[in-house]
C-alpha cells in the first residue's frame, strides 16, 4: 500500500515541478549540455506517448487523464515562463539564459503513469532492460548556467538568495535559489531604480499566464486514491492473487503484487541483470495470463467515474484553467519567437 501511495506521490509531484523547474536550479551545473556530444539538448523523440502504443496498457486511458496535463503541454507553459522570465530581467538590466524546457521527459505523459500504473506492462522493454527505464530516459541533460548574485535572485524570485548547506552534498536539485524553507526573506524593494515585482520575475511571468497553482494536486490526489482503493476491490484482490500463483509457479516466490516485483527487479546500478530481466518478463506473461491490467484498470476506471460524478464542477474548473493557461503560453511563444 505505501509503495502505490508512494507511486502516486511522485506522479504528482513530478507533473506540478514544471512551473517553477525554470527558475529552480540556482547553481550552475557540473556538466555542460549534452550538446557536445552530438545530441540535441531537447529531443522530442524522446518524450511520452500521450497514449501507449505496445505492451498491456497499449491505447488506455483512464478517465481522469482528461483532466491531467500532457507533458507536451508542461514544456509549453515552462518555456512561455522562462520566456516572460528572462524578459523580466532584462528590463532590470539583467541579463539572464534559463535552461530550456523539456530536456528530461519524464517516462510518462501525465500523473496517471499508466505504462507502470500496475507494474510493468511492455514485454519487449522488459526483454531489453528488465525493469529499469531505458537509457535515453536513465540519461540527464544538466544544463549549466551562471550562478547568481544575491541581489538577482532577488528580482528573480522575490526573496533573498539562501545561505548555502553546510553540507553541500545534501542539497537537492532545485533548493540552491528559490526554497523559502531555507531561511529566506523578502526582496528588497526596488532594484535599478526599478520596484520589484511580487514574487519576482518568477510571480509575475506566472500572473502574465494566469497559472494557478492551488489545485496543482487534486488531479492526483485523486487518481492515487482511485488506485489504493482499487487494491482493494474483491475482483482485483482475486486478480492479483492469481498473479502471484503464477508468479510462483515460475520459481519467483512470495510477491504478493507486481509493485513487490519491481522493488525485487530494480537493480542499484540501473543496469539490468539476466535475472530481473527473467523476473520482468514472467511478471508481465502472468499478468497477460490473469489478465491483470485489463481487470484492474477496469475496476480503477469505474472509481474514476464515480470520483469525476462527485467532483464534475470543481474538475470541468481546472481543465478549463488548463486550457487558458495552455492558450495564454502559446499565444506569448508566438510572440517571442527566440523563447527558448
Amino acid at each position: 500500500m505505501k509503495r502505490t501511495q508512494h507511486i502516486a506521490t511522485a506522479a504528482a509531484l513530478a507533473a506540478s515541478a514544471f512551473l517553477v523547474s525554470a527558475c529552480s536550479s540556482g547553481a550552475p551545473s557540473d556538466t555542460t549540455e549534452n550538446a557536445a556530444d552530438g545530441r540535441p539538448i531537447v529531443n522530442e523523440e524522446n518524450w511520452p506517448q500521450r497514449t501507449p502504443t505496445s505492451g498491456l496498457t497499449k491505447d488506455l486511458v483512464l478517465p481522469l487523464e482528461v483532466y491531467m496535463v500532457s507533458y507536451e503541454d508542461q514544456v509549453v507553459v515552462e518555456q512561455a515562463a522562462s520566456s516572460l522570465q528572462q524578459s523580466c530581467m532584462k528590463d532590470y538590466g539583467i541579463d539572464l539564459t534559463l535552461p530550456r524546457a523539456g530536456a528530461n521527459p519524464p517516462p510518462s505523459d501525465n500523473d496517471a503513469n499508466i505504462e507502470r500504473r500496475y507494474g510493468i506492462t511492455d514485454r519487449v522493454e522488459a526483454e531489453k532492460y528488465g525493469y529499469e527505464l531505458p537509457p535515453e530516459l536513465q540519461e540527464h541533460t544538466k544544463q549549466s548556467w551562471r550562478e547568481l548574485s544575491g541581489a538577482e535572485v532577488e528580482v528573480l524570485t522575490g526573496h533573498t538568495k539562501p545561505e548555502p548547506r553546510k553540507d553541500p552534498t545534501k542539497v537537492k536539485a532545485g533548493e540552491r535559489f528559490v526554497s523559502p524553507r531555507q531561511g529566506t526573506r523578502p526582496a528588497r524593494a526596488e532594484y535599478n531604480g526599478k520596484k520589484l515585482k511580487t514574487g519576482g520575475c518568477v510571480g509575475w511571468s506566472k500572473e502574465q499566464l494566469g497559472v494557478k497553482e492551488a489545485d496543482s494536486y487534486t488531479v492526483a490526489e485523486l487518481a492515487g486514491n482511485s488506485l489504493t482503493q482499487s487494491m482493494k476491490d474483491d475482483t482485483v484482490v482475486q486478480a492479483v492473487a492469481a498473479w502471484s500463483s503464477c508468479m510462483d509457479g515460475k520459481g519467483h516466490k512470495g510477491l504478493a503484487d507486481p509493485y513487490k516485483a519491481m522493488d525485487q527487479g530494480v537493480t542499484n546500478d540501473g543496469k539490468p541483470s539476466q535475472e530481473s530481466i527473467t523476473l520482468a518478463v514472467d511478471d508481465i506473461d502472468c499478468k497477460k495470463q490473469t489478465n491483470l491490467v485489463t481487470i484492474w484498470s477496469d475496476v480503477e476506471s469505474a472509481i474514476q467515474d464515480k470520483q469525476i460524478a462527485d467532483n464534475r464542477s470543481r474538475l470541468t474548473a481546472i481543465k478549463e484553467q488548463h486550457g487558458k493557461e495552455i492558450a495564454a503560453a502559446r499565444d506569448q511563444l508566438a510572440d517571442s519567437p527566440d523563447a527558448s
